[in-house]
């Protein structure tokens, strides 16, 4: 496991308590009482950092080698079932967006999401989880095979944001973003978008149009990353937590100003901590939102999806 600077304190607890457990096994020691209250400062302290979390603190949770990314979750939530599909039918394959079909229970859904590596060569292959334009095409491509065939829609958004490089801007990465969020907010079959790590920028809203969005509790949504926010306004990135509170990227502000419809809990300390209760809640979350839309006619989605996005940003005076 790996710890981030703010959860130091738990680690240091752990190590103790791991190895005042050792001491207890390999000697004839009784260490039942010393453990017991190594546990209750462990439980007191990971209590005291996660429910106080700055929205910088957040961000790096967002970001933690250990967090479970989109294969992760479809395989933990479809199983055998899923079916990944490949190619934009134009340029290439882009193995930074990936997408497929996959089944809950009896019910079949498309999958789409942003994949990032779990090592060095891993992370060059998908690109760090930033989509080339032939990336938004494929998934548009498997968007409107889905709308076809009646099949619902989820998408997992993790990315730092689509890739800004050269070859991209050549072939249209801005048309591609803006040519998916009109076609997924005319689409005639649910849409459930579920933020599972990092939604920056246009790169998460190219596949982020959705009749349900919803956010992971330490993921984080917004316009431009704390990071490159402070290079702009300040020349430097050392004022990221300032620019990380400022942004209300957070969860829980998105909520408030209304730009998703609902936060998933995560298990105490993250997403890595308990990865079969993360997989588990965002599987019951896909369910219940399928469940609230299924019955919607075509025009009905439509309307309400439109209504819903024209309303966002209003503000009286």
């Amino acid at each position: 496991m790996e710890y981030l600077e703010f959860e130091l304190p738990i680690k240091e607890l752990e190590d103790q308590l791991q190895k005042c457990r050792v001491i207890g096994e390999e000697s004839e020691v009784d260490v039942t009482e010393t453990c017991s209250q190594i546990e209750k400062k462990l439980k007191a302290a990971q209590k005291d950092i996660y429910k106080n979390l700055s929205p910088w603190q957040r961000v790096q949770l967002s970001r933690h080698p250990n967090r479970p990314y989109t294969l992760d979750h479809i395989k933990a939530i479809c199983g055998d079932s899923f079916l990944e599909l490949h190619g934009d039918r134009n340029i290439k394959d882009d193995k930074a967006m990936i997408g497929g079909l996959g089944k809950i229970g009896d019910q079949s859904f498309m999958f789409i999401g942003q994949q990032k590596g779990y090592n060095t060569k891993t992370r060059q292959y998908r690109n760090f989880g930033m989509a080339n334009p032939e990336g938004y095409r494929k998934a548009l491509r498997l968007i409107k095979s889905a709308e076809k065939f009646g099949i619902p829609v989820v998408t997992l958004i993790d990315t730092p944001g689509a890739y800004p490089g050269l070859e991209a801007e050549e072939r249209g990465q801005g048309e591609a973003i803006a040519r998916n969020i009109l076609e997924m907010t005319r689409l005639k079959v649910p849409i459930i978008a579920i933020v599972i790590g990092e939604g920056a920028s246009g790169g998460a809203l190219g596949i982020g149009v959705g009749d349900n969005v919803l956010m992971l509790e330490n993921s984080w949504y917004s316009v431009i990353s704390p990071e490159n926010c402070s290079s702009i306004l300040w020349r430097s990135w050392e004022y990221k937590e300032q620019a990380a509170e400022a942004l209300k990227l957070t969860a829980t502000d998105a909520m408030k100003i209304k730009v998703v419809d609902g936060v998933i809990k995560e298990p105490l300390g993250g997403a890595h901590r308990d990865r079969e209760k993360t997989f588990l809640a965002v599987s019951n979350a896909i369910v219940k939102s399928y469940e609230s839309l299924k019955n919607l006619s075509p025009t009905e989605l439509i309307s309400q999806r439109m209504e819903k996005y024209a309303n966002m940003g209003v503000y009286k005076g």
